[in-house]
């Protein structure tokens, strides 16, 4: 599966999402998509401008910055809540 038809399959499942790219190094950029049920998910290109083309042709927004509305929608699962807790207490 490429990663435009991944981000694609993301928005189909969840009733449409919206992206925003990270840059993370030399790992590339992180795409972190946001479903409008509030179900997220990240995925990764190898820099940003792949990232965005890959967004711009699965037909998902490109958000420019996390904006206080993207934020409130994402409903983190119990396992996230958990590995953060994890990782917090592993410190």
């Amino acid at each position: 599966m490429t990663l435009t038809s991944e981000i694609k399959s993301f928005a189909a499942g969840h009733g449409g999402a919206k992206a925003v790219i990270e840059y993370v190094g030399k790992r590339g950029a992180r795409i972190v998509l946001v479903g409008e049920d509030g179900e997220w998910s990240d995925q990764f290109a190898q820099d940003t401008g792949v990232a965005r083309e890959a967004c711009e042709h699965a037909g998902v927004q490109v958000e420019n910055e996390w904006e206080r509305e993207l934020l409130e929608q994402m409903r983190p699962s119990n396992d996230l809540w958990r590995s953060m807790a994890r990782r917090s207490m592993a410190r």
